[in-house]
């Protein structure tokens, strides 16, 4: 009986012992799934597919923002909603304080946002705009993005510019500006804004126009080469302009064209897209690509890891703690800018 008294103050301290660790291991418990608590926060970054050329120019930006300040992990979606879905299931596992979702449907936003509320992870959108319904889903949901109408309208303006410049573009001298138009992905706001606005522009400076071909080459520069082809093959002559939702769409519209002996001994066929990506900007430089408009990959990401991580401190995020307007308390739209052969320093 002695003994088992002279146990007792042991096992009491040791029990002790025990709820204290455990104590301090739960004080903190982002700190073993991922999150970070008090200390650097960490940020789940899914973007619709790698492979994007602008999209790779965003996640660069959300990485060299992030420098010092927090942890991203950035990962793939491979162009798959049901995979994103999972990533995002994998962040709020592992209890991140925020999250940047470059969503692969725009419609399956919602679903997305309901995870990240029944978690309280603020989540940031980023280039592909969620259902105004959704984004009023919850206060802790924002969207970094350009407005593009603007884009589109930026690139009529400089067919426009070209038309009335070089009457030579007119080719058949009917006064009708005939085109071809490569579009992004269906029902994306992107494709479907540019598209109407573009043709708008041209119509708006007072330039009859005729539609001679449309298709969606799906950001693709390898399929838009095929689908200006087919263009081609089918219309030769007939097309005097190329109006492209994108850079890699131009781009390989472009390379359909030299096939077809364009951009030598005077052939040339004006070609206009949206991103001024490096490529894009070589191919201004090389004269092969009329123009481009400045879709401003450094201050989305630089955006959206702002307001991540005002989110992600428990901040509402404002002008003054991410460095950006705030429009409506839920956007912020990045300007864009008409890019050609004489301002290429601009967008680099």
């Amino acid at each position: 009986m002695r003994k088992t008294k002279k146990w007792i103050p042991a096992l009491m301290a040791g029990a002790l012992a025990v709820t204290a660790l455990s104590a301090c291991g739960k004080s903190d418990d982002k700190s073993e799934s991922g999150g970070s608590g008090g200390g650097e926060k960490t940020i789940g970054v899914a973007i619709y597919k790698f492979d994007d050329t602008f999209m790779t120019g965003v996640r660069n930006a959300i990485s060299d923002a992030a420098g010092g300040k927090a942890k991203v992990d950035i990962v793939d979606s491979q162009n798959s909603q049901p995979t994103q879905n999972d990533k995002v299931d994998l962040f709020v596992s592992k209890k991140y304080d925020a999250m940047a979702i470059n969503a692969v449907d725009r419609t399956a936003a919602g679903v997305i946002i309901d995870k990240a509320k029944a978690a309280n992870i603020p989540v940031v959108f980023l280039n592909r705009e969620p259902l105004a319904d959704d984004m009023k889903k919850w206060d802790k949901v924002y969207y970094v993005g350009a407005k593009a109408e603007q884009s589109g309208t930026m690139e009529g303006e400089l067919l426009a510019d070209y038309w009335k410049a070089h009457p030579e573009m007119d080719t058949n001298k009917d006064g009708v500006m005939q085109y071809v138009m490569l579009k992004g992905e269906p029902g994306h706001q992107d494709a479907e804004l540019r598209t109407k606005f573009s043709v708008q522009a041209i119509e708006d400076a007072g330039i009859k126009v005729e539609k001679v071909a449309e298709d969606t080459a799906m950001w693709d520069r390898a399929k838009a080469q095929d689908k200006m082809a087919t263009f081609l093959s089918a219309h030769g002559d007939k097309i005097e302009a190329v109006i492209a939702n994108n850079d890699d769409m131009a781009l390989g519209a472009i390379e359909a064209l030299k096939a077809a002996g364009y951009f030598k001994d005077n052939k040339f066929m004006p070609v206009v897209g949206v991103d001024a990506t490096a490529p894009a900007l070589q191919a201004l430089s090389d004269g092969t690509l009329l123009g481009t408009v400045l879709n401003d990959a450094k201050n989305q990401g630089g955006a959206t890891l702002s307001l991540a991580l005002a989110l992600a401190n428990g901040e509402t995020p404002s002008k003054e703690n991410t460095g950006y307007d705030i429009t409506d308390g839920k956007y912020v739209w990045i300007p864009y800018k008409k890019i050609t052969k004489d301002n290429m320093d601009d967008a680099k």
